[in-house]
């Protein structure tokens, strides 16, 4: 399986936060227009995520949920039909959640910057530094600490949850208030 050091933080002013990626990108912005829907699964996490033009990507990953940096392993496919892969998908394993965002991706050398706008959720910052095949972690950990740090994010900011978590944690609390 492919790997890469994910972290993922609060952002504070999107329009400061995308200036200083775009100084430091080695390509990018593209926008993005993502519907991810998360299905029940017994280890890891499986995902369709869909694009507006009809085609997805089913991924498979594992990851901790710790704040910081963290390694994620993971497979994608391409998918041609996205709504009746949905479908089927929803239908054989049960639908866990759903996140709808949309992504401005920047690359700074090999590391995916996202600016993502989650709703339900607001504006955050998400690091990938994709690892060569064999290439200890500790070399992407370094990586995504160095471009937080240059990107001006504190600690304080960081998340240890994936998005639909947050969303799911954001329903209860709304379900429980009188």
């Amino acid at each position: 399986m492919a790997r890469n050091v994910e972290i993922k933080a609060r952002a504070g002013n999107v329009a400061e936060l995308t200036a200083r990626v775009a100084r430091m990108a080695t390509s990018g912005p593209e926008q993005i227009a993502q519907d991810d829907t998360f299905f029940r699964c017994p280890e890891g996490r499986l995902k369709l995520r869909a694009f507006s033009d009809g085609a997805g990507q089913l991924i498979f990953y594992k990851r901790p949920d710790t704040e910081g940096p963290k390694t994620s392993s993971y497979s994608i496919a391409p998918v041609k039909a996205a709504d009746a892969m949905r479908e089927t998908l929803a239908q054989a394993l049960g639908q866990a959640g759903r996140v709808r965002k949309h992504r401005t991706l920047f690359l700074v050398g090999r590391t995916r910057v996202h600016i993502d706008r989650v709703e339900g959720l607001g504006d955050f910052l998400e690091l990938e530094v994709v690892l060569e095949e064999g290439e200890p972690e500790g070399e992407g950990v370094r990586e995504a600490e160095e471009l937080l740090a240059a990107l001006e994010i504190p600690q304080s900011a960081l998340v240890d949850r994936a998005y639909v978590d947050l969303l799911e944690a954001r329903g209860k609390e709304a379900s429980s208030r009188p």
